[in-house]
């Protein structure tokens, strides 16, 4: 199960490194685009808004879904805990493309920061580590499918 999660992050997450480095790379060399700043004020806040989504309010608000969808279960296989943390990850790897869109369109500085640590945050805290996903599979109180008790009626 870690395995397919570190693999599914890393797919994730090499594209957007690349990118975020081809652009700058564009940027170092002056090929840049210039976005006229009505567009920018536009697209900044929303820009902003979405990497506090997908980084921080995305993935609280799944969890407690899936929390809520699970209360009265007294556990969840590992096959369902397996999707829930595919989705979670897929909904945090989302802000380092943001930091990549807010760095080729040269947002203010501020933002440009904010997005840059809320990608920072997602990329650290939602990696698959055996810790995390050992605390997870205690708090939902997961089970293999093998070591499910057997309903006898």
């Amino acid at each position: 199960m870690i395995s397919d999660l570190k693999r599914l992050y890393n797919i994730l997450l090499i594209p957007a490194v690349t990118a975020l480095l081809t652009v700058y790379l564009f940027r170092y060399f002056d090929y840049g685009v210039k976005v006229p700043e009505y567009v920018l004020a536009i697209v900044t806040p929303i820009i902003f808004v979405l990497s506090v989504f997908f980084a921080v309010a995305g993935p609280i608000f799944y969890r407690s879904y899936f929390a809520h969808q699970k209360r009265n279960m007294n556990q969840v296989t590992e096959a369902e805990l397996l999707q829930f943390e595919r989705k979670l990850i897929i909904m945090a790897m989302m802000t380092p493309y943001l930091t990549v869109i807010s760095y080729f369109l040269k947002l203010p500085r501020f933002y440009l920061s904010g997005v840059i640590l809320l990608s920072l945050y997602a990329v650290y805290y939602y990696y698959p580590s055996k810790q995390r996903i050992t605390f997870d599979k205690k708090i939902f109180r997961a089970m293999d499918d093998e070591q499910r008790p057997i309903n006898q009626d």
